[in-house]
């Protein structure tokens, strides 16, 4: 049975949001043209973000708060936010169903965030296998009582004015960064340094020039991935957005993977 403690800012792992995080493992998988179906597991929905809408048990629809979404990532790993609380875990699918394992969920109350959603989530999210059903942009997940979830497609990332935050090379979550159209620049820290640089946009091309970085010195593997990174500049690289992932590829190669900031 879904219970919440009145715990503020506490994480621990609940079975409520060990079936959020399928959702993320079933939405890409949609039909090529666009069409209704089920759900198949042969889709990569890496990097996709969802947004959850609704819930409905028994009959009674629970809108859910704006900012309630998932999304998984290559590794496997989903992220996401309830509107209120955030969760990670590790999604998979079987055929037409969605399950999870491992997730942990940090619970604080939030006054923006009803608590008869959440309670309504879990215990949909819970309930067993979901079945999945696609219909364009949108996504159905189906208990065997007939409750719902509903989620929908949210945009690809803007390049600009996002946080990019690195996962490859280096440690995911320290080094990122951002654009600025208007300045044409970009800004933020590598592995160890912080740095900026010009930065023109044409054509799936990002022309990077000469960098100010900081002079930190950190420890072997960050410096390393550092001087990877440092690669990219002074020349020009390709650059592919694919929902909310950013691949940076140089002229010789050199590549970076960045995800936008939740």
């Amino acid at each position: 049975m879904y219970r919440r403690k009145q715990q503020r800012n506490k994480t621990m792992t609940l079975a409520a949001v060990v079936v959020i995080a399928p959702l993320a493992a079933a939405c890409g998988s949609e039909k090529a043209d666009g069409g209704s179906g089920s759900v198949g597991a042969d889709r990569s929905v890496t990097g996709v973000r969802w947004s959850i809408d609704s819930v409905t048990v028994n009959g009674t629809t629970h809108k859910a708060p704006d900012a309630a979404r998932v999304r998984i990532d290559d590794s496997g790993e989903a992220v996401g936010s309830t509107g209120c609380n955030t969760f990670s875990a590790r999604a998979a699918v079987d055929g037409e169903r969605v399950r999870l394992s491992d997730a942990v969920f940090t619970e604080k109350a939030c006054e923006k965030t009803p608590i008869d959603f959440e309670k309504s989530l879990g215990r949909t999210l819970t309930a067993g296998s979901l079945t999945t059903d696609t219909a364009g942009e949108r996504l159905t997940l189906t208990t065997s009582d007939g409750d719902t979830v509903r989620l929908s497609r949210q945009p690809d990332a803007s390049l600009y004015g996002t946080k990019w935050t690195v996962t490859s090379p280096g440690q995911k979550g320290r080094a990122h960064l951002t654009f600025d159209r208007d300045a044409k620049t970009v800004a933020g820290r590598l592995p160890c340094n912080h740095v900026n640089a010009e930065a023109t946009v044409s054509d799936g091309h990002i022309t990077l020039g000469t960098p100010s970085t900081t002079r930190m010195m950190c420890e072997g593997s960050l410096m390393d991935a550092e001087k990877r990174m440092l690669r990219l500049f002074d020349g020009r690289a390709d650059y592919r957005i694919d929902h909310e992932t950013l691949m940076l590829t140089s002229e010789d190669g050199a590549t970076v993977r960045a995800v936008a900031n939740q």
